[in-house]
């Protein structure tokens, strides 16, 4: 059986225009090795733009530049915005040099559906997905027949929050879907609605739901504790399927100075920052 989607366009138009204009005038005209686009070489030392969400990509960035960075030839310009699209389409244009936010099955995505052509240089952490409920339920058991499911919008995430709600036993998925969508929900027992908005207004939207689907960095930026206070955690640990990574226009994935920074964002001093600074493990270092 399926269920029905209704899709609810939550524009974040003013934040997106804002970082992409800030952004267009960071970029430089690619070349060769030391001239890629979105990195500035002076002398001995490579700045590198990059671009990623707040929490908790911009804190390990921020602490990878005060911690790792020095004696090693590059330096970080860190550009943080709030939306999934625009991360992409500021590397596209050459606003940026990398982009650190997103996982291996919505960089599938974007590649096939926007055209682009990049790749991924390094895993950097993990950030379990969760369901999570305003309603004061402990148990997945006690969402109500009929009641509506919040689940972020893009085709990736909608088919990772789909899965979730498939590993709590809420709904059964066509097993041959590789990104599936409501049109795959072979069982609905409780007969749930689903409706999707942008990754960034799912928490915002969880009051008026049973429960929401919500990505990590959203969980964490709102407040949550996701061993605590999610229904249900994604599986999975350092072998999940979902690691964050260090994105790069496949053209520059030998640059050397990329190669530098991938190497720091693996780093035994950032592992060890990571499990200290979220031993709730609702950040897992995926290296």
């Amino acid at each position: 059986m399926s269920s029905s989607i209704s899709r609810r366009t939550v524009i974040a138009g003013g934040l997106a225009t804002a970082a992409a204009l800030t952004l267009a005038a960071c970029g430089s005209k690619s070349g060769k090795n030391g001239d890629v686009q979105g990195i500035k070489v002076d002398g001995d030392t490579a700045t590198i733009t990059i671009g990623a969400t707040p929490k908790p990509h911009v804190e390990i960035l921020k602490w990878v530049q005060d911690n790792l960075t020095k004696g090693s030839g590059i330096k970080l310009d860190i550009k943080e915005i709030n939306d999934y699209q625009t991360p992409n389409s500021s590397l596209e244009d050459g606003s940026l040099a990398a982009n650190f936010y997103q996982t291996p099955n919505f960089l599938a995505q974007q590649n096939k559906e926007k055209g682009y052509d990049f790749v991924s240089i390094a895993d950097v952490h993990i950030e379990p997905m969760g369901i999570y409920t305003s309603k004061g339920y402990k148990d997945v058991k006690e969402i109500k027949e009929g009641g509506t499911i919040v689940l972020n919008n893009d085709p990736a995430n909608t088919a990772r929050g789909l899965k979730l709600l498939a590993q709590a036993g809420l709904i059964e998925l066509d097993k041959s879907a590789e990104l599936p969508s409501d049109t795959d929900v072979t069982s609905n027992p409780k007969k749930l609605k689903f409706t999707t908005v942008d990754g960034a207004q799912v928490y915002k939207s969880m009051p008026d739901a049973e429960a929401a689907v919500i990505n990590g960095n959203y969980a964490i930026d709102a407040g949550l504790n996701p061993k605590k206070d999610a229904l249900v955690l994604e599986k999975g640990g350092k072998d999940s399927e979902y690691p964050n990574q260090l994105v790069v226009r496949k053209a520059d994935k030998d640059n050397e100075h990329l190669k530098k920074l991938a190497k720091l964002l693996n780093d035994e001093k950032l592992r060890d920052y990571i499990s200290k600074t979220w031993p709730d493990g609702a950040v897992v270092a995926a290296f």
